[in-house]
């Protein structure tokens, strides 16, 4: 295993135990004397304003809105590499995690349906429980040490990349709202003016911020979500430019490398902190039975590993793509049953989904972070077991 995907790994294994802590974090402090203070921190008012121009959201949306763009800027960099150097770049790479994620957003998104098909807005959330959270993931693989097989360890890496440009796609396809024409040009100028900067081969990154920063706002104002700027920006970045000097260096890897901890130990657990805090005191039984927490719930902890597994299974019995090495399909179930770990990117799309109404009193929120703890503690409990057999028999 080459040192770079180490050190991916480990930086997103420690992000995992990270998020756990400010999650927790959260909810004590929803629940506790201080909910008035965790509440006033969502709401406190940030504005900016340069002539015309005036941005004016509370905390929460700067983050969901602002900070999250800077996160799929990241995932954009990486699924950008992946595909030209990495584990997208072949065929052969890409089949079995391919499937498989095919797999953990269909089943997922059917299970949420099946529950939900009457009524058209609960509808709206049918994509929450198809994502995971390749930090919480790999945080708990990491539990595990080098007993995993590394082979696992990429395959739950590259499936939750591929997962990530699905929710790229369903956030640009289904969550876009009514869009401003104006604006809209003036997002499609600067990508234009982007992709005329990479091809004349400008090597300059503070160019690529601010014209980045115009498609940021420029989209923001659109209707289409703002995090989808950053996503496209990444996808303009040369991969491969030349200094001042004429030496050569790759400005998509610098700028994935130096935003890699920002976005693992500042923006992640920023967005974890600020969403997750679920009052639970306001929560029922009754509330929680209902079928838009119901179909979030099983539809990760149930229709990920189904999906997930069941692809997969099919894929490798039919000679489509191969176990992954040192593995069998018992680890094979148990990483599957880990994708289920929803937590940030479900509530990311909870958020684009429902916005800020309390139409089900936190029970949607509280269903991720049920069926995400499920599915981390069984898949936990399946691959410890699963690997301990083994070790036992060699």
């Amino acid at each position: 295993m080459t040192h770079s995907i180490k050190d991916y790994l480990k930086k997103d294994s420690t992000a995992g135990i990270v998020l756990i802590a400010v999650t927790l974090l959260a909810l004590m402090m929803q629940n506790s004397p201080l909910s008035d203070f965790y509440t006033r921190f969502l709401h406190t008012p940030v504005e900016i304003r340069f002539g015309a121009l005036h941005i004016a959201k509370p905390l929460l949306l700067w983050v969901n809105d602002g900070l999250m763009a800077i996160f799929f800027f990241l995932i954009g960099l990486e699924v950008k590499r992946e595909v030209l150097e990495g584990h997208l770049s072949s065929l052969s790479q890409v089949t079995l995690p391919g499937i498989a994620a095919l797999g953990g957003m269909l089943v997922p998104a059917l299970i949420f349906i099946a529950f939900n098909m009457h009524d058209d807005f609960a509808l709206k959330g049918w994509a929450i429980p198809t994502a995971t959270d390749i930090a919480f993931a790999l945080g708990i693989l990491s539990l595990l040490g080098s007993r995993v097989p590394v082979s696992l360890k990429i395959f739950l890496m590259t499936l939750a990349i591929i997962d990530d440009l699905g929710a790229i796609v369903i956030i640009a396809l289904f969550y876009t709202s009514e869009l401003s024409v104006i604006s809209m040009s003036i997002a499609a100028g600067a990508l234009v003016l982007l992709f005329v900067m990479n091809r004349l081969g400008v090597a300059k990154k503070a160019a690529y911020i601010i014209v980045g920063i115009i498609l940021w706002v420029s989209v923001l104002k659109s209707g289409v979500h703002a995090t989808l700027a950053g996503v496209a920006l990444a996808f303009l970045i040369p991969m491969h430019s030349k200094d001042a000097n004429g030496n050569s260096f790759s400005m998509a890897h610098e700028m994935e490398h130096g935003l890699h901890y920002w976005v693992a130990f500042f923006i992640l657990p920023l967005f974890a902190f600020v969403n997750a805090g679920v009052d639970l005191r306001n929560i029922s039984l009754t509330e929680m039975a209902g079928s838009v927490p119901m179909g979030i719930m099983l539809g990760l902890f149930i229709g990920k590993q189904l999906g997930v597994f069941g692809f997969s299974w099919l894929a490798i019995k039919t000679g489509i793509a191969s176990m992954p090495k040192d593995a069998n399909f018992k680890m094979l179930y148990g990483v599957s049953i880990l994708t289920g770990i929803g937590f940030t990117m479900s509530l990311f799309v909870d958020t684009l989904a429902y916005g800020d109404t309390k139409l089900f009193h936190y029970a949607d929120k509280l269903a991720i972070l049920l069926g995400s703890f499920l599915s981390g503690l069984i898949g936990f409990i399946v691959l410890k077991t699963s690997i301990n057999k083994k070790q036992r028999k060699n």
